[in-house]
């Protein structure tokens, strides 16, 4: 088990609004003391390129799904895209329309019909998450949590209990960062479907890949080695949401595993401690910190992790776009055991005393 180690847990932060109220982060304290802290698909205008003459030597093909291929030479690769320059201009074609990748020097020939020319091509990468951002259609509630629920797990630690949910079939899986800060064991309960019941499976070989604490996000790992292959949810759109529209969240509230709330997205544009989050009616109590928070097409929107302790219908969720962010720069947030609270390593200021010029 991986966790951060010999940092004394933190009394809950209270966020003050402009209105003074107090918006508290929710996490499940053990043995119901709670702390109240919290704990189209991406289609790039994609121009398909059709080339009528010979492809140039040593070019890069990409293979799409309705048969066409774009040639050109690859700049980078993103987990959900890859960069093309195909000469007078660089295309972003996203993987979810990639079938195979012929790399240079292996690029494949123009086939003569009738001939059974080889192509040796390498299979496109694998996402590392699965992102729409066009409107996905309406669904029924019920119909959503019977397909997605399983995707939604429950995050334990010594000191209490949050939500999360796994980005990847590999064990991936976000929750926020004050569910597991100052926490030295993390486990992770899944609720398998099988036989049509649900069986609940705890993981303790359960690593920290990278934190963001400012934004309240991490990013966890399960490594035991029996683990299975995840299902797994589609990051949405928040900017693509409007007030008013239906969502809902799903989590471990007061430590009730697999908990439905609904409601509306009151604002999109609520600041608290200087960040933007969304609000909604759906009820957030303590243990859903991490949770996910859907729309109407069985897309995370959002990761719940607030809500006004003196309130109800009041809760706060991170913006889907700034787990996006997080996930895309992963790397520059992965988390060190050598000082396991703050991925950044700040520079000593300068000092006016130690660079004072010497005295003439």
């Amino acid at each position: 088990m991986s966790g951060p180690s010999g940092v004394t847990p933190q009394t809950p932060a209270t966020l003050p609004d402009r209105a003074g109220f107090c918006a508290r982060r929710l996490v499940k304290g053990s043995l119901l003391h709670y702390h109240l802290k919290m704990s189209l698909k991406k289609h790039v205008a994609l121009a398909v390129l059709l080339f009528c003459a010979l492809r140039p030597a040593g070019a890069d093909v990409i293979q799409l799904k309705d048969q066409a291929a774009v040639t050109g030479k690859i700049l980078a690769e993103r987990p959900d895209s890859i960069v093309v320059d195909v000469g007078y201009t660089v295309l972003v074609v996203p993987r979810n329309v990639i079938t195979d990748i012929s790399r240079t020097g292996n690029a494949a020939p123009t086939q003569t019909p009738g001939a059974s020319n080889p192509v040796v091509s390498v299979n496109a990468i694998p996402q590392f998450f699965y992102s729409d951002n066009r409107p996905a259609a309406t669904r029924d509630v019920q119909d959503l949590v019977r397909q997605i629920g399983e995707a939604v797990v429950q995050v334990r630690t010594p000191g209490g209990l949050g939500s999360g949910f796994f980005i990847n079939a590999d064990g991936y899986l976000i929750t926020n960062f004050h569910v597991i800060e100052g926490e030295t064991e993390i486990s992770v309960e899944v609720y398998h479907q099988r036989n049509g019941q649900l069986d609940r499976e705890t993981y303790k070989q359960v690593k920290i890949i990278a934190i963001n604490k400012f934004h309240d996000l991490a990013l966890l790992k399960i490594e035991d080695k029996t683990a299975p292959r995840f299902k797994y949810v589609t990051l949405g759109s928040s900017d693509e949401l409007s007030v008013g529209d239906s969502v809902f969240a799903i989590g471990s509230p007061m430590g009730l595993e697999r908990t439905v709330t609904s409601g509306i997205v009151s604002t999109k544009t609520r600041q608290l401690e200087g960040e933007l989050y969304l609000q909604t009616t759906a009820q957030i109590n303590p243990g859903n910190s991490g949770g996910p928070l859907f729309n109407l097409g069985g897309e995370v929107v959002g990761v719940t992790n607030m809500k006004i302790t003196f309130g109800e219908g009041l809760g706060f969720a991170i913006p889907v776009e700034l787990v996006k962010n997080f996930l895309e720069h992963r790397d520059a947030f992965a988390y060190s055991t050598d000082n396991p609270n703050n991925p950044y390593h700040y520079l000593e200021p300068p000092s006016r005393t130690k660079n004072k010029p010497a005295a003439q």
